[in-house]
């Protein structure tokens, strides 16, 4: 059998062996694959079992148990989730309706090609930014809302969501900026772009809200003409790109520091308003025209990517979401929740501002030079890989410390601003004419700003660090409440000994509930708890077997669990007793997050997941009894992102790392338990030890996978 990465496949209708096929990774393949027996194969290594409460575990083998270190666990109960430590994961979690009705049709979904989840570009402007959507001409003059007649002029540059143009006033006029301005900017974007699908840019409802904000240029007239929304506002000066390139690429650390506390007191005021940018960086801070009073003025432009973080109508905070296939921003500056698609809050503009700081006093950031579609991906993994004293080595310390700060920022949490801005302090000009920069925003809050650093400082306690730890490979477990039962874990387990453990599993009335791998070796679960009346499994080179699933369909077997190694190879079980209608699958390059999209919209779930190398497998089932589901994904561990899932009800049912990335996916139940507790443990080595703790605690394995977390 081929490796699935290989060309596209011919795809066949059960029951309509004519041939169709498809382009690879553009349908969902039907396939009626030729007979293929089951291989299995012994093997053999840890071992332990376990009933009920007080159950105690025995281990047998030729490998000692090792105790494993334990780095991560965390445990709630009802309502609440309990955060004991920096490290622990722990909540309340949920049962599978059992049931064994006939299946339908069954399909699998192989995909040979490269499907990145995080798409870049070879330039740093990704998504939410797009090409023209006409080659309409601009007109020649422009006369929008009560305005001056303006006549068109250069062109001063071109974003993903319009032109900018001069536009030279006819007649009258007298100043250089407002409403009388002899010049100004006018920025066009064409009716048919994806911004206008319904009527004027979003851009122009965040103007209206934010027309007076301390660093936001101010619009002085808009409308539509012909084909084009206008935007007429005030020139401005060179963008702190412009500057940098002047300076011979590089910004002295007085410089960065007038820009870094003036960026923040702007930003400021910005989310007071209840909004945050969405794309900081160097291009898109302006100083005031040369030669008027604001030449050293800072302003922030571009409002095409703003975002509400605040609810304008309950003033609470917009709920946490995670979609992996959406990036918002520029790749070179975008914090590291927005490459991996998390909802918009303040700490991502700041960690944007940190990032464009470091860029202006060192001319370069670790990740420059990426290129290809899965650019964004490299970014981001280089960006939560590199530590904020390797990306800050020559800078002064302040550096180091603004960017500590906000990369470890929650979701919701409020930023100290004056705090953020205090760090700073002992780099700032104290003769305020030789500033380079103007630090107003700052300056006008300076006593309030002193009087709340005391209070803080005396108040403060250290929190909880989002991004914490070292990247590490770890076992990753999650426990769940049940009833007392027998379970029993067998790990380091060669091919050769595997069916041994098995067929003794099954004749001790157990069936496998979860399998994964570390190297080359295999780690199964069996229990009686799992509702199942029959169950095969097979072992195959190929990575999830085609031929041999197709098989084992058709007898009415699902796939109930999969584990993939290093080398390629997998283990799939399949059972009968699972409440299944349906089954898909999919195997992929990359996290596939775009096909599981579309497979919910279709009523389908992830019911398994597993990882062979850098590949991905994802198996979705109808009639999961899930009655919703999202992803958690992360190049390290996602702590918050689970604490704030179980918080909303979700309960982690399925996950899989590679040697790079971790994703849990959760999930709510349509039937909830009494006890929906869940634990989550991270250990070096296989949980064998803190397996019995659980179970004395009436805690099950529940899903168990080896690869990228922290430690």
């Amino acid at each position: 059998m081929p490796e699935l990465r290989s060309g596209a496949r011919r795809s066949k209708r059960l029951g309509d062996l004519q041939p169709g096929p498809l382009p690879v990774d553009q349908g969902e393949n039907w396939v009626q694959p030729p007979a293929q027996n089951r291989t299995r194969r012994r093997g053999g290594s840890g071992r332990g079992r376990g009933r009920g409460g007080n159950a105690t575990a025995v281990g047998k083998g030729p490998s000692p148990v090792v105790p494993p270190r334990r780095t991560a666990a965390g445990r709630g109960r009802g309502a609440r989730v309990v955060d004991l430590d920096p490290e622990p994961c722990d909540v309340l979690p949920e049962p599978v309706a059992l049931g064994a009705p006939e299946p339908v049709n069954n399909n699998v979904e192989v995909v040979a090609n490269n499907n990145i989840v995080m798409e870049g570009g070879s330039g740093d402007k990704a998504v939410a930014a797009e090409e023209e959507a006409s080659t309409t001409p601009v007109p020649d003059r422009v006369q929008v809302g009560g305005s001056p007649v303006y006549k068109i002029e250069r062109k001063l540059g071109k974003g993903g969501f319009g032109q900018v143009y001069v536009g030279r006033r006819i007649s009258g006029g007298s100043d250089r900026t407002g409403p009388d301005a002899i010049e100004v900017a006018l920025k066009l974007e064409h009716r048919n772009s994806k911004g206008c699908n319904y009527g004027p840019p979003y851009e122009w409802q965040v103007y209206n809200t934010l027309n007076g904000c301390y660093g936001i240029p101010g619009v002085h007239y808009k409308g539509r003409q012909g084909d084009f929304y206008i935007l007429v506002m005030d020139i401005l000066g060179p963008s702190l790109w412009d500057v940098w390139n002047s300076l011979g690429q590089s910004m002295s650390p007085n410089m960065v520091a007038c820009i870094a506390v003036e960026a923040i007191s702007i930003l400021e005021k910005l989310h007071l308003k209840g909004f945050v940018h969405g794309d900081v960086k160097p291009e898109n801070f302006l100083l005031g025209q040369p030669g008027t009073a604001d030449d050293k003025k800072l302003y922030l432009i571009d409002l095409g990517l703003a975002s509400r973080w605040k609810d304008a109508s309950s003033g609470q905070h917009v709920d946490y979401d995670q979609r992996p296939d959406i990036f918002r921003g520029t790749i070179r500056y975008a914090s590291v929740h927005a490459h991996l698609g998390r909802t918009g809050s303040r700490r991502d503009d700041l960690e944007s501002l940190a990032y464009t700081l470091i860029f202006l006093i060192k001319g370069r950031l670790p990740w420059q030079g990426y290129q290809g579609d899965n650019k964004s991906f490299l970014v981001c993994k280089k960006k939560m890989g590199t530590s904020a004293e390797l990306m800050c080595c020559f800078c002064p310390a302040p550096f180091k410390q603004f960017l500590e700060a906000v990369t470890n920022m929650r979701f919701d949490e409020e930023p100290n601003y004056s705090k953020l801005i205090s760090l700073f302090d002992s780099l700032i000009e104290p003769c305020t004419p030789l500033r380079p920069i103007r630090i107003d925003g700052a300056l006008k809050v300076g006593q309030k700003r002193g009087r709340m650093l005391i209070n803080l400082e005396e108040d403060e306690q250290p929190k909880k660090k989002v991004r914490l730890g070292s990247p590490a490979m770890q076992w990753i477990s999650v426990y769940n409440a049940r009833r007392p039962m027998k379970q029993r874990y067998h790990y380091n387990v060669a091919d050769t000994r595997l069916r041994q453990h098995v067929d003794k599993g099954i004749e001790d009335g157990l069936y496998i509930s979860c399998v994964a791998s570390s190297g080359n070796l295999w780690a199964l679960i069996m229990d009686a708890g799992t509702g199942f009346s029959s169950q095969v499994y097979e072992l195959s080179a190929a990575f999830l077997h085609k031929d041999w699933i197709m098989e084992q369909w058709e007898k009415n077997f699902y796939i109930s669990s999969i584990a993939g190694a290093v080398n390629g190879s997998s283990l799939v079980v399949m059972s009968k007793g699972t409440p299944y209608t349906q089954q898909s699958y999919k195997v992929s390059e990359s996290f596939p997050f775009k096909w599981i999209n579309k497979k919910w919209k279709e009523g389908f779930h992830v019911t398994s997941m597993t990882t062979a190398g850098n590949r991905w497998g994802v198996v979705m089932s109808r009639n999961a009894g899930y009655s919703d589901q999202v992803v958690e994904l992360d190049f390290l561990y996602p702590s918050e992102g689970i604490h704030r899932r179980w918080e909303s009800g979700y309960r982690i049912t399925s996950m899989a790392a590679t040697s790079d990335q971790a994703a849990f996916i959760l999930s709510i139940p349509k039937r909830k338990l009494l006890d929906e507790t869940q634990e989550t443990l991270r250990t070096s080595a296989f949980p064998s030890t803190h397996v019995k703790e659980k179970w004395s605690k009436n805690l099950y394995i529940a899903s168990i996978c080896y690869g990228r977390t922290v430690c």
